[in-house]
């Protein structure tokens, strides 16, 4: 039965809106450009499926995020008052858990299991290991954490464990039987123990519904109407559970945007939308090009862009906004120089009027930002990392600075137990008796080699006790009258690497942020002025600035913790080969397509000014100097869609060109 229509779909929509809000019953594909009213659309779609008679009991909404579910059913039920409750509305996860709450005794589960978080699961793995044996890395297996990311990545890939392995933790790839085994053990405790944690939740949603006919047979009847938000962000297993629930009705309408599927190393699954047309060939496809975000000359550099990417839905952003100013290219000498002009044309832009939470500074990779916090820290001016702790906040950076004061002052006991509380098996009882016997020392740094310091060590961390003798006599040998950062390397080289790798997640990126922080320490000639300097960025006072709530903040963050935001003001930095496209994401054409639509999403976070900043130069972590390049990103784009600083900036991109 129909219901009296209240809303003017007419009136509230534009022309490409309207088309899919009342599209008739079947498989759709929207594509959904960039700050084109998606949500606005999908929300106008349930409320006309209800206007329309449609059982809002029997309408599945599938978002990524409660907060992106809560939006959506706020505004349903600001048009159709009364009848949100019943609808279907969540992330993946939330509908999983609703549903295995009911059904999962059918899996030989007990419906009151509990749901392990992230943090849950990683103190699980650990015990895992250590009933296995390895009694906190008495192996050389990764801890609970690393664990979990290799074993989540498989299971939302589909993809076995020596593949992940290979391809994305190759230092591993030489115990992937044990990791088998503790895998495998993982999910027979939990079983046992009845608990699941996030990836179960999916994959045994999945498993219900491929092996129970009759349960299968239920749900893909009651689920009329299917919508899905952020279609190109799904993987695998979400995939497959949303063709499965679709099989009856076929009224699957999948929302999304080829453009910004950044998240592959997460595991989505780029070819879930590409493929969508295949796996319904009687789909409609529908596209939504009216940009409601960004000025005529951000949607310019946009379209320009995205073009030299292959494989995608071909779109063209239309705007909707009066003209602005071109987007600006500057080429600072190098990175030191790329934060003080940030700093200064923030300051600029605060001047004139713009709110410091309407400024955004966005970058590839977390390590980027951090002469820009330094510079920022300076200034004074208020901000918050969206990307992450704070570049001098983080472990592994905390972890180098204490080996570098233990250098400068051997009886520095903060940083001897943070040194210390590295290795498994050494808490705060133990640190504090090793450290006591190291102080009674007149030569620390020569004591803790020695077997009355050694007799201390508890068993678990014996093995690696030659890390920390390894990297203090490294530091020994070379001495405080060098510059900073040759000790920082021989850190890395002489044991903390292989710390690293064992302790925290994602090595590679960490090591990336060592390798910065060694090239900042190429900046100083002494290794005192370093720590100094170091000591007053992470200072009370500069977090107080940087942190006080009073304060509207600017935004730094990586691309990918960006997306689905918007500012006035945007700066991309580090626009340079080797820093953006990430060398180490591009072994493909998809690679660096990918890469491709990070730029696009970066640059359509814009509303009224883009700058985009090319430093020349870079030190890297040996000190020598080098040429950058412009990004191609940037290089493959014509001249007329940005406006070059001054005329040296332009005779450095021509030189690169």
């Amino acid at each position: 039965m129909t219901r009296k229509i209240s809303i003017d779909f007419e009136q509230e929509l534009n022309p490409q809106q309207l088309e899919v809000v009342t599209s008739a019953p079947g498989p759709a594909l929207v594509i959904a450009g960039a700050g084109s009213g998606k949500t606005r659309t999908l929300t106008y779609r349930v409320a006309y499926l209800i206007e329309q008679g449609c059982d809002p009991g029997s309408i599945l909404l599938l978002t990524f995020t409660n907060k992106a579910a809560r939006e959506m059913t706020g505004r349903v039920e600001s048009i159709v008052p009364g009848e949100v409750k019943r609808i279907w509305g969540g992330t993946f996860h939330h509908i999983a858990n609703r549903i295995l709450r009911v059904h999962i005794h059918r899996l030989g589960y007990e419906p009151n299991y509990t749901i392990l978080d992230q943090g849950d699961t990683n103190s699980f793995l650990d015990s895992c290991l250590q009933d296995l044996g390895h009694k906190k890395k008495e192996s050389v297996l990764p801890q609970g954490s690393v664990l979990h990311s290799i074993i989540s990545l498989a299971r939302n890939t589909c993809t076995e464990l020596p593949d992940v392995l290979e391809q994305r933790f190759p230092y591993f790839l030489d115990f992937s039987e044990e990791i088998e085994q503790v895998e495998k053990h993982f999910t027979q405790k939990k079983h046992a123990q009845n608990l699941l944690d996030f990836d179960d939740l999916l994959l045994l949603w999945l498993r219900l519904l491929q092996q129970d006919v009759g349960l299968r047979d239920y749900y893909t009847r009651r689920f009329v109407n299917i919508l899905v938000d952020e279609y190109q962000d799904t993987n695998r297993l979400q995939a497959d559970i949303i063709d499965i629930l679709a099989a009856h009705h076929r009224n699957v309408m999948v929302v999304g945007d080829d453009s910004q599927s950044i998240y592959a190393f997460r595991g989505a699954h780029f070819a879930n939308i590409m493929e969508f047309p295949k796996r319904y060939p009687d789909a409609h496809m529908y596209k939504l090009e009216h940009n409601y975000r960004s000025s005529p000359e951000i949607l310019f550099l946009a379209n320009e862009s995205i073009r030299y990417n292959t494989n995608q839905f071909r779109k063209v952003l239309q705007p909707t906004k009066e003209q602005g100013p071109q987007p600006l290219v500057i080429t600072p000498q190098d990175v030191h120089y790329q934060a003080r002009t940030v700093g200064e044309a923030i300051n600029e832009y605060i001047y004139s009027g713009t709110q410091p939470r309407d400024i955004a500074v966005l970058y590839r990779a977390h390590f980027h930002s951090m002469e820009l916090q330094m510079e920022l820290g300076r200034r004074m001016l208020p901000f918050e990392v969206r990307s992450g702790y704070k570049f001098f906040e983080q472990a592994h950076i905390k972890d180098i600075s204490s080996y570098l004061k233990i250098l400068i002052n051997p009886f520095d006991e903060v940083a001897w137990t943070r040194v210390l509380r590295l290795l498994p098996g050494i808490g705060e009882k133990t640190s504090r008796k090793i450290f006591t016997a190291l102080s009674g020392s007149q030569d620390p740094l020569s004591a803790v080699g020695t077997d009355t310091c050694f007799s201390m060590v508890p068993k678990a961390a014996k093995q690696y006790w030659g890390n920390i003798t390894g990297i203090v006599n490294a530091l020994r040998e070379i001495g405080t009258a060098v510059a900073p950062a040759p000790l920082i390397t021989a850190a890395l080289e002489y044991g903390y690497r292989d710390l690293m790798r064992a302790k925290y997640m994602n090595a590679i990126e960490r090591n990336e942020d060592i390798d910065r922080f060694t090239e900042l320490a190429w900046q100083y000639e002494s290794l005192q002025d370093f720590l100094s300097e170091l000591a007053l960025m992470t200072s009370t006072e500069a977090d107080d600035v940087n942190r006080d709530p009073v304060h509207e903040q600017i935004t730094l963050s990586t691309i990918h913790q960006a997306k689905g935001l918007e500012w006035s003001v945007v700066f991309i930095i580090c626009l340079v080969e080797g820093r953006f496209p990430n060398p180490q994401n591009i072994d493909s054409l998809e690679d660096e397509e990918e890469e491709r639509r990070l730029f696009y999403v970066a640059a359509t976070r814009a509303k009224d000014a883009l700058v985009l900043c090319v430093p020349r130069y870079a030190k890297d972590s040996t000190g020598y100097t080098s040429l950058l390049k412009p990004s191609r990103f940037l290089r493959e784009i014509p001249q007329e869609c940005y406006t070059a600083n001054n005329a040296a900036d332009q005779d450095h991109y021509d030189y690169c060109e």
